[in-house]
């Protein structure tokens, strides 16, 4: 079983659900213009890649999709979060045999500084909290985001606009809250997340437009690329302008990117 939770202040959640307790859950957040979900076949999937790895019952969709059309329809420009949690129940950290899982969705306002960072570019410092590897949860997105929380809190010290993140073996993973890709000799690549990070929707949606090579990336392979990029379902594509005392030209990496595009169109 599901329930369907609209998030307001009058919303309701136990507290004894798993995923206040836990982190027992996983998340997504949508781009909505014009009341359409953007790229929402790629948000479903994900749910249902995290359901199935982290032991969720299958989700009903028909109720879920009916109920983000009702509340999405009248919105030009936002942002859609579903949150789903495995509910109450279960002795301990051990789930319940049976679910009924709480669906939180939430239609909030879109960030309009996002607007402008194609333009400016974004910089980035390396964060000096680095990501913890663990392959059964590498890719999805859960609720449990401590990681993130120290990283946005170490960058409120390091003056930049994002942090480059690493894992302890002092791979690039991605960023506090993108994926990150780069160019190099007009070929397109990102960091392997089969052991720690998100695998985020929209750079799966590039991988639809562009040839993107999977490999194990290090700091020196980004400072040494012709651009770098960030890319998440919200921000879409910014060029980074600087990786601590590096920096690149936004206007050439822009260039570079749209002629691949145009390229693989």
């Amino acid at each position: 079983m599901q329930t369907i939770i609209t998030a307001s202040e009058t919303s309701n959640i136990s507290t004894r659900d798993r995923g206040l307790n836990y982190g027992d859950g996983f998340f997504t957040t949508a781009m909505v213009t014009d009341g359409q979900v953007e790229h929402w076949a790629y948000h479903k999937a994900r749910l249902i890649e995290c359901a199935q790895r982290l032991g969720f019952p299958a989700l009903e969709f028909n109720a879920l999709e009916s109920h983000i059309t009702q509340l999405i329809a009248s919105h030009p420009q936002a942002v859609l979060k579903v949150v789903i949690t495995r509910g109450e129940g279960g002795r301990g950290y051990a789930p319940p045999s049976e679910c009924n899982l709480n669906i939180i969705v939430s239609v909030l306002a879109y960030p309009d500084h996002y607007n402008s960072l194609t333009d400016s570019g974004i910089s980035l410092a390396i964060s000096p909290i680095k990501l913890a590897v663990q392959p059964h949860l590498a890719g999805l997105k859960t609720l449990n985001r401590l990681e993130q929380v120290l990283i946005k809190n170490a960058l409120q010290t390091q003056h930049s606009d994002d942090a480059l993140v690493l894992d302890y073996n002092n791979n690039v993973i991605e960023t506090s809250a993108a994926n990150i890709f780069a160019i190099k000799n007009n070929k397109v690549f990102s960091p392997r997340l089969d052991e720690c990070g998100i695998k985020g929707v929209f750079l799966q949606s590039l991988c639809d437009k562009l040839a993107v090579e999977f490999k194990t990336v290090s700091v020196d392979d980004l400072t040494q690329a012709d651009a770098v990029f960030l890319c998440n379902s919200l921000m879409k594509i910014v060029p980074v302008k600087s990786l601590d005392e590096h920096y690149f030209d936004i206007v050439h990496s822009q260039s570079l990117l749209n002629e691949l595009l145009a390229k693989e169109a």
